[in-house]
């Protein structure tokens, strides 16, 4: 494999990491100890090095107000009201924890900082392992089934980045040197925090890299003068290169499509009557479609010969079609991730827009998922909405696919799991920080003798913070010990008031904090994320006693990672919902699983956290541990990017059908003659007999023809010949009247379940059942599956066969005619139902063609049986094996042996001739030596020569007249 290091990733997400703001950059504060030394806190006091002093804080950004002083985490866990959309209180009265002000709150000059917090707190250059829901200030997301209102809309459009979300060092040189700059560069609060941070953990092997995406702030108001600096500055010092995309049609495509739509039917939840309009039509798919279309316009421009394109996540699901519709791009490596959730297909059908979305991502080499449930869920909705073959591996395209949107023809798609992970050496090592074990003090200071249990969730509807809070309260009631000894700190991630309401969080707090505060006691507190640093972040994970998350769906929870790694020491339990994505892994089957909408099992839970023995949690925590560590940031990237590549150079090999040449006999009829062996592979259907495909003709009883038997004796009565037919159908009543016929040649039936080997002088030809160790039980309720879908489809019909089943759901004329649709409509049903209750339970394969499916066991094919044919010590093994070698263990070409089993040395001339349609087998004879191919399937081939099926007999008869 090519290394990574040859080749540039642009990264295409539909944030920057880093975006323009319009002002100068200001400088940044002094210390807030730096005025009075004697302040620092007793016990930090005479560390060495300053340890005791956190980093520099940033001031507002000009264009944002007066500077307001800092107030701690712990001055603010005190100030909070009972509810999440509640202002702090701003008198003293209103605040019962008044009388630890200077415990809590660092001073300048001796006086308690007591004020408003800012609106978004410092946040560190390099982001270790963090979640990208709390890297950005949780890019807001709407679970909305209405369009917005005015007062909400503000808030959720993209919001200008402030400067007060730099650390010092963030802002880059001003290109004008010490002149007046129009605009600096900050952190974008609403960028993947996930992906960067994934991406910066891999920077020394990875060292050429393009991001591609939009600045996540108005840009309306950037002329045409300014675009062009932030398009050189950003290209030059970030690697980034922003897309411009006019306010209205970013605010349609990403506020009413991404999250009205797609948000929701993505994590299960589809809106329920009468506001399902926006749901089934919504018309901000066009604008949907205008951002993908502006982001492919960048990224065809910035191509360059060897980038590897990566796009990530479901803004994005149509640019990889647009991408391949281009021809500089047809044969790019193009891979696309999804960081959320994918549903199973009964969800995903409801969607108006389905075929495209499929479409576009189908035209990628890779499509990757979190865990192995949503890319089961992919495969099973691309086969039941489009009718293409789904292996366990990835999709099969057919010739007749891909005409929108740029779909690519006859390739394979690769489907992978690419669990996402943290950077742990970057974390641990932000964690040792003084700034982390400062506040790590105060928090055990202010929270001495109580248990703490720590949450970090939106407020809509999916995070199942509504449902945590109720299991919380549960607890309480149930356990009356507890009430005043145990507080639940939820950092609330921004969304919109209107999914703060639809959520139902607020009631429920209020409810909870009315029923059981006292004048020193809150049970539930909530820090909205732009008024927490990092560093107090991890200070909250380290002195949690449990760490809960209530998801009703989700994908990779990475805040569980960090829970883990900053309770090393500590070693406290993690309660994890069993449908976040996290909790599909062995590893994480030793946190406390719960169901969130079982109330009473998710109190419970909490109270096992809250009791549990020192020597289970250590038990426990030693499990997660080993998987965080294995399961990291570095290992997610640099695995998604090399299958990408490798899937690519899969792809790509295989020669577009036009550049293959048709059979050219002045050249291939010598290398026949002069060799001394040859293994002769032919198809059987499709090839040597062509099959009436009427429904008299399918029904009609199987008689050879007499031309097809005189030609296969032609080429068996040659001793340099050793013949196979490769067949599909079934050996009672029809290929064993082929066999008695022409016992000299070997036969392969049923696509590889039986085997029946040459009769020889030595020896009888005899049956192999090569699918005799499998279990066929399935075939009785598959059957009664494809009964019913007969009944109704008229002039279907279900063909059972010995070890495979055959449904023919159309058997009339081959124009796309409305009963032929709805045919196919019920073929992907019958397929979807088959799948679902028998093929992971019995590894069953399905291969759809135009007018039927196939139903048969994994790992059966006409490849592996021509395998066996070929291994010299399988079961169905040929005499002359070891001309070509084994096809199962061929690592390179020319992998047989140098003598055969009839003593003849390896200085004789051999040849391996295949007439196949089958692209897997054909691909694998290439391999060996002096081997020739010929494709017969009309569609992109690696074979070496192409064929029209009508003109097959004619060219064997040829071969089989050389003397």
């Amino acid at each position: 494999m090519t290394s990574l290091r040859n080749h540039r990733v642009v990264i295409a997400s539909l944030f920057l990491p880093t975006t323009a703001v319009l002002g100068e950059s200001n400088p940044p504060t002094p210390s807030i100890y730096a005025q009075d030394p004697d302040t620092s806190p007793p016990e930090l006091a005479d560390k060495p090095n300053g340890s005791s002093k956190p980093p520099f804080r940033h001031q507002h950004s000009k264009s944002f107000g007066g500077n307001q002083p800092l107030k701690s985490i712990v001055e603010d866990l005190k100030s909070r009201a009972t509810t999440p959309l509640t202002s702090p209180p701003t008198e003293a009265a209103n605040n019962p924890f008044s009388k630890f002000t200077s415990i809590a709150s660092p001073r300048l000059n001796g006086t308690p900082t007591n004020g408003a917090i800012p609106d978004a707190q410092p946040l560190p250059p390099a982001m270790p392992g963090l979640d990208r829901s709390f890297t950005f200030s949780s890019r807001p997301r709407k679970f909305q089934t209405t369009h917005p209102d005015v007062q909400h809309t503000a808030r959720l459009q993209r919001k200008q980045s402030r400067s007060s979300s730099r650390r010092p060092g963030d802002a880059y040189p001003s290109a004008r040197g010490e002149g007046y700059n129009p605009w600096h560069t900050a952190l974008n609060s609403h960028c993947n925090g996930g992906l960067k941070n994934a991406i910066d953990s891999v920077k020394d092997r990875l060292t050429q890299k393009l991001w591609v995406g939009t600045l996540g702030n108005s840009t309306d108001k950037f002329g045409p003068d300014l675009r062009d600096s932030v398009d050189l500055r950003m290209r030059e010092l970030c690697s980034s290169v922003p897309v411009w995309i006019p306010d209205a049609e970013f605010e349609s495509c990403y506020d009413e499509f991404c999250h009205q739509v797609l948000w929701p039917c993505l994590h299960y939840a589809v809106p329920d009557a009468p506001k399902t309009k926006l749901f089934y039509e919504s018309a901000s798919f066009k604008q949907y479609m205008s951002v993908n279309k502006r982001f492919a316009e960048i990224i065809i421009a910035n191509y360059r010969e060897g980038d590897i394109i990566w796009v990530n996540d479901y803004h994005l699901m149509l640019l990889p079609a647009l991408l391949r519709a281009d021809p500089k791009l047809v044969n790019a490596p193009i891979g696309f991730f999804l960081h959320v959730a994918f549903p199973s297909s009964e969800i995903f059908r409801c969607l108006s827009v389905r075929e495209s979305l499929l479409r576009g991502l189908l035209a990628a080499d890779l499509v990757g998922f979190q865990t192995a449930s949503y890319a089961r869920h992919f495969r099973q909705t691309v086969s039941r909405i489009l009718a293409l073959e789904a292996l366990p591996k990835g999709i099969q395209i057919d010739g007749s696919f891909g005409s929108g949107m740029g779909g690519h023809k006859g390739r394979f798609v690769d489907v992978g799991v690419f669990p996402m992970g943290i950077d742990v050496s970057s974390l641990q090592e932000k964690k040792r920080e003084p700034d982390v074990q400062y506040w790590v003090q105060l928090l055990r200071q202010r929270y001495s003798g109580m248990k703490m249990i720590v949450g970090r969730d939106k407020l809509d509807e999916i995070q199942g913070v509504r449902h945590k809070t109720e299991a919380f309260e549960r607890f309480l009631k149930k356990n009356p010990e507890f009430q005043g000894k145990v507080v639940l700190i939820q950092i609330a991630l921004q969304t919109t008031e209107f999914n703060e309401l639809a959520g139902g969080v607020s009631d429920a707090v209020a409810r909870v904090n009315a029923a059981f505060s006292t004048l020193t006691y809150q049970p539930i507190v909530f820090l909205h994320t732009q008024e927490v640093t990092f560093s107090q972040y991890l200070a909250l994970l380290t002195v949690a006693d449990a760490f809960l998350i209530t998801s009703l769906r989700e994908g990779m929870a990475l805040r569980t990672h960090e829970f883990v790694e900053c309770q090393e020491g500590r070693h406290r339990p993690l309660i994890l919902s069993e449908f976040a994505g996290s909790y599909s892994y062995s590893g994480f089957r030793s946190c406390i699983a719960i169901n969130p909408y079982d109330t009473r099992g998710t109190a419970n839970a909490i109270y096992q956290a809250l009791t549990m023995t020192d020597g289970e949690a250590l038990s426990r925590w030693e499990d997660l541990h080993n998987h965080v560590i294995t399961q990291t940031a570095q290992a997610f990237v640099m695995s998604f990017l090399t299958r990408c590549l490798r899937a690519n150079t899969e792809h790509t090999a295989q020669t577009d059908l036009s550049m293959v040449p048709v059979v050219d006999m002045g050249r291939l009829l010598p290398r026949y003659k002069h060799s001394s062996k040859r293994l002769l592979l032919l198809d059987f259907e499709g090839a040597i007999w062509i099959r009436d495909m009427s429904r008299a003709g399918l029904l009609a009883p199987f008689e050879p023809q007499q031309q097809s038997l005189a030609l296969l004796k032609r080429f068996a009565n040659d001793p340099r010949n050793e013949v196979w037919l490769l067949s599909g159908l079934p050996v009672k009543g029809v290929l064993d009247k082929i066999a008695a016929a022409v016992p000299g040649v070997g036969i392969v039936a049923e696509n590889g379940c039986f085997v029946k080997t040459r009769e020889t002088k030595k020896t009888p030809a005899t049956w192999i059942d090569m699918v005799a160790n499998l279990n066929f039980t399935w075939k009785g309720p598959c059957v009664e599956i494809l009964n019913y879908f007969t009944e109704r489809t008229p002039g279907s019909f279900v063909e059972e066969r010995d070890a495979s089943i055959v449904w023919r759901f159309w058997t009339g004329p081959t124009d796309d005619c409305p009963d032929r649709q709805w045919a196919r409509r019920q073929a992907a049903e019958a397929q979807n139902h088959i799948f679902d209750s028998l093929g992971e339970r019995y590894g069953l394969r399905i291969i759809p063609g135009s007018n039927s499916f196939l139903v048969l066991p994994n790992n059966i094919s006409r490849s592996t049986a021509v395998g066996a044919i070929l291994h010299p010590g399988g079961p169905a093994h040929s005499p002359r094996s070891g001309l070509a070698g084994s096809l199962s263990g061929m690592s390179s070409r020319g992998g047989g042996r140098d003598d055969d089993v009839d003593g003849h040395g390896g200085d004789e001339m051999r040849g391996v001739f295949a007439v196949s349609g089958d692209e897997k087998l054909l691909r694998r004879l290439n391999e060996l030596d002096h081997s020739e191919t010929v494709s017969t399937s009309r569609k992109g081939t690696d074979a070496k020569w192409k064929l029209d099926p009508k003109e097959v007999v004619s060219v064997l008869s040829q071969l089989a007249g050389v003397a």
